[in-house]
């Protein structure tokens, strides 16, 4: 040995050897090895001690932790790379004895003393080297077939036995403790002992995987060929002591179903889909099936909730912040939170808002939801024809997801959220399923707590779920549905609150939205006034909400070309603002002709005037009806006329003149479709002001279903009828009296400027509106029923409205 004692700073390796005359890049990550790295290049011979670690899971070494012999070397290239850590590339001079390490200024330094080349020569090793030298060649043929020829050509050229070890041993990645073995070598000899046999056992390893691969090479399938490759892999990685990601995969779906709070049958099930999944390879179709089912399970809210907030005047006024009106709806929430106050265990109701688009039906949802502390779904209905969109696909099929009920479920994060199901009433039917009639078991609160998707396919219980279903017109929704659904009608705004919500809600947002402050844009009542009137028709706010942010928007403009004065709307601006006024409503009639009569009409957006026209045709025979009329209208006016007819006498009506002269019955804006029966009682009016020639009240409109014996019945969307005659400017309406409890829903200023009256007759109806033919019945005392009772600003009205 050498008597030449260094003091170098030293570098341990965790899954490495260097050997002598051997260049070798690491990574050098830890911050004691990146100061001796630092402290070797602050000396003038770059040098410093590389040596193994015993074990490679200890992170802050010493000496008992380093294997006594090592290697001196020389630094030679040294970077950083994108994660800090230093790229370093060393090339091994010469072993070395390490004496003493000890940690000083903040790196390990080594007392090491070199230790001399073996140059031992013998009989042994002059026969050893050839044929270590042959299976070197064999092994690498193996091996590295690409670089065979090359690596065979190095090692011809290493006439030294030790350094075409070093070499072999660099070739084929031995483990960190035989290539030390290797380095400790004292002699030659022993050297090359030592790599035979290594290079012996690898040789014999990779002749079997050959006779494997040969052997199974015709027979094997892609699939078999990544489970081959996968399964020695995993031979490999054990071999290594490397975790198995496929196993730990498993163990952790494992150990979250372990913590996960599970129904009884819910757990047994998802335990053995787990078992399943475990015994399969991972290259199986169904191992990514099995995971993910297994996950939606572990994912679901099986009895995870959200604590509702239980405070009434809290949720009173967050409702009342977020909506203006809708008083109905409002009531029954703080009715279920009361409820829900005493019985924490009480089902939750199953609401259908029902209204015309834009009057909130949407966005309530979302104000329940908040009011109540509850999280928020919403899926749209709309255009669904496949049943599997609500169940889910059975799991069978490729692809197969869970329905999205479940899904929305899985979102919320709890089993009580407020699930909104929009559009209810646009629900499609076809060959692949009506998605209508799953809704039955998902919308009935005896069948919902014991929910199977079909691709679950466990009991999940949706009855905490709060389900609030949307809908336009109820006409389109099946009845056993419907039977399950709480109705709550949100009906059209009067002028007066769509100028208090416009003020309250959608001018402060149409500014924000355009950065405008209230200081700098008004927008007055009148202006609002002529925006409802000439620039929408709708019964919600849609519209006006675009209109009014289109006005902000050139106000906007305004102030960015340098305007700086506050600028107030009036109805002088609207039409230069919006242009010309698109809708015109229907006025009153100052004159009625004979033959006309003026009547009320529901539609979606809201209510409007409806007048229909008749006019005798001399020598012509029968009804014609024009202007679109549906089945029931065209109905309703075939009854009109044979009340008139078979009653002609008490009116006064010569009876010939049904024979020999024929009617025709237009309704104006004939491309609009009109059906309905509440058209009945106009219609008779119309008839028998032709017939009798004389004009009907030009201030009077009605509404009302006949019957072939003269009743009138009771119809709906009276506040929409009421409200369109008041914005024509009619002040006087007749109504049937089974309708009278509906004047509760209109609003006070409306009651005290309306008169109504209320008739259970068509006598009673003529009375009210031809006052000649109203004379000459009750001349005649032909009336068969009441009298017609008037409501109006006195006892009859108030009470009508408080009803």
């Amino acid at each position: 040995m050498k008597e030449n004692v260094q003091i170098l700073p030293v570098l341990p390796l965790k899954n490495t050897v260097l050997l002598p005359e051997l260049m070798l890049p690491l990574q050098v990550g830890r911050e004691a090895s990146r100061a001796a790295v630092q402290a070797a290049l602050a000396s003038e011979a770059k040098e410093l001690v590389v040596v193994a670690q015993r074990k490679p899971d200890v992170e802050s070494p010493g000496q008992d932790d380093l294997y006594t012999i090592g290697t001196k070397a020389i630094v030679r290239k040294v970077s950083t790379n994108r994660s800090g850590a230093l790229d370093v590339l060393v090339y091994g001079e010469e072993r070395v004895a390490i004496l003493r390490v000890d940690f000083e200024d903040g790196y390990l330094k080594a007392r090491v003393n070199p230790l001399e080349t073996p140059v031992d020569t013998s009989l042994e090793l002059e026969a050893l080297q050839p044929v270590v030298f042959e299976l070197a060649t064999k092994a690498i043929a193996l091996a590295q077939p690409q670089n065979a020829q090359e690596l065979t050509r190095m090692l011809a050229a290493q006439d030294d036995p030790i350094k075409m070890a070093y070499l072999l041993a660099a070739t084929f990645d031995l483990e960190v403790a035989k290539v030390q073995q290797l380095l400790e070598a004292p002699t030659r000899l022993d050297a090359l002992r030592l790599i035979h046999g290594f290079i012996s056992h690898e040789l014999q390893v990779l002749e079997l995987r050959a006779k494997i691969a040969g052997e199974a090479q015709s027979e094997l399938t892609k699939e078999q060929k990544e489970y081959v490759l996968r399964r020695q892999l995993k031979a490999i990685q054990q071999e290594l002591g490397e975790t198995d990601s496929e196993k730990g995969e498993v163990e952790q779906l494992r150990q979250r179903l372990a913590e996960a709070d599970l129904p009884d049958d819910v757990r047994k099930e998802a335990e053995r889909e787990l078992n399943r999944m475990e015994k399969l390879p991972p290259a199986a179709p169904d191992y990514h099936v099995l995971r993910s089912y297994v996950e939606l399970i572990l994912e679901l809210p099986w009895r995870k909730s959200t604590e509702d907030q239980l405070d009434i005047a809290r949720a009173r006024e967050i409702l009342d912040a977020d909506h203006y009106g809708l008083k109905d709806v409002k009531e029954r929430i703080l009715e279920h939170l009361g409820v829900l106050k005493r019985n924490p265990k009480a089902k939750a109701p199953i609401l259908c808002f029902v209204g015309p688009p834009g009057v909130g039906k949407t966005s309530l949802g979302q104000s329940i939801a908040r009011a109540l502390g509850r999280k928020f779904e919403r899926m749209s209905l709309g255009g669904l024809h496949d049943e599997a969109e609500l169940r889910g696909h059975r799991r069978t099929y490729i692809g197969a997801m869970p329905g999205r009920l479940i899904q929305a479920v899985r979102r919320a994060g709890a089993n009580n959220p407020v699930l909104m199901l929009d559009e209810v009433d646009k629900l499609g039917r076809d060959f692949r399923g009506d998605p209508a009639s799953a809704l039955l078991e998902v919308l009935d609160p005896e069948q919902n707590n014991t929910f199977r998707d079909n691709y679950l396919d466990l009991p999940f219980d949706l009855s905490k779920v709060l389900f609030i279903t949307t809908a336009n017109t109820l006409d389109t929704i099946p009845q056993p549905l419907l039977d399950r659904m709480e109705v709550l009608r949100l009906s059209g705004y009067t002028e007066e609150e769509k100028i208090e919500i416009a003020q309250k809600y959608l001018i402060p947002r149409q500014l924000e939205e355009t950065g405008l402050t209230p200081e700098q844009c008004t927008i007055t009542p009148e202006a609002l006034s002529k925006i409802i009137t000439g620039y929408t028709r709708e019964a919600g706010l849609r519209k006006l909400e675009r209109s009014i942010g289109r006005i902000a928007r050139k106000v906007t403009l305004k102030f960015a070309e340098g305007h700086t004065d506050p600028v107030t709307i009036t109805a002088n601006d609207v039409e230069e603002l919006l242009g010309p006024e698109p809708y015109s409503l229907e006025q009153a009639r100052k004159v009625l002709p004979p033959g006309v009569a003026t009547g009320l009409a529901w539609t979606p957006t809201g209510g409007d005037v409806l007048y229909i026209e008749g006019t005798l045709l001399p020598s012509g025979k029968g009804l014609t009806l024009t202007g679109q009329l549906g089945e029931v209208m065209q109905e309703s006016a075939r009854a009109a006329q044979s009340y008139i007819w078979s009653h002609a006498a008490d009116f006064g009506i010569d009876p010939g003149i049904f024979k020999e002269t024929g009617v025709h019955i237009h309704v104006p804006a004939g491309a609009v479709p009109k059906d309905g029966p509440s058209a009945g009682i106009t219609a008779a009016v119309a008839l028998a002001s032709l017939y009798t020639g004389t004009s009907a009240r030009s201030d009077t409109a009605m509404t009302g279903e006949i019957t072939l014996t003269g009743m009138v019945l009771p119809i709906g969307g009276v506040k929409e009828k009421v409200l369109a005659a008041r914005r024509a400017g009619i002040k006087r309406v007749i109504l049937p009296k089974g309708n009278q409890k509906d004047l509760k829903d209109l609003p006070e200023s409306v009651l005290k400027e309306m008169e109504f009256r209320f008739v259970e007759r068509i006598e009673d109806v003529l009375i009210e509106t031809i006052p000649t033919l109203g004379s000459r019945l009750d001349l005649n005392g032909n009336r068969q029923g009441t009298a017609s009772q008037p409501a109006r600003n006195g006892p009859l009205a108030a009470e009508a409205g408080n009803e």
